[in-house]
């Protein structure tokens, strides 16, 4: 994705949100379906994932059907991870093993 839009403070949960659903998905996705999981509007979306694929949390890859995809990669699941780990510990006060 060319000119990724500068964000300076992206919302974590709409972040999570969408690597939660490629991490589910176990697979690509095709972008609107990955939008309407994530419930943000498209031009939102597309702000969001400029920023995940410049940041390396995920990849765009073309099928040959012509759709453009979009995939988790190896360090997207490492953040989900440390996300989810790092929301449950200091947002709801969630220690691991409790």
């Amino acid at each position: 994705m060319s000119n990724p839009q500068q964000m300076d403070r992206p919302d974590l949960y709409v972040v999570a949100r969408i690597l939660e659903r490629l991490w589910r998905e176990n697979g690509p996705m095709v972008k609107t379906r990955l939008q309407v999981a994530a419930r943000v509007n498209y031009d939102v979306f597309l702000k969001y994932l400029s920023w995940m694929v410049d940041k390396g949390l995920v990849s765009l890859e073309n099928t040959p059907g012509g759709h453009e995809k979009v995939v988790i990669t190896t360090k997207g699941m490492e953040s989900y991870k440390r996300l989810v780990q790092w929301i449950n510990e200091v947002i709801h006060a969630k220690t691991p093993g409790r």
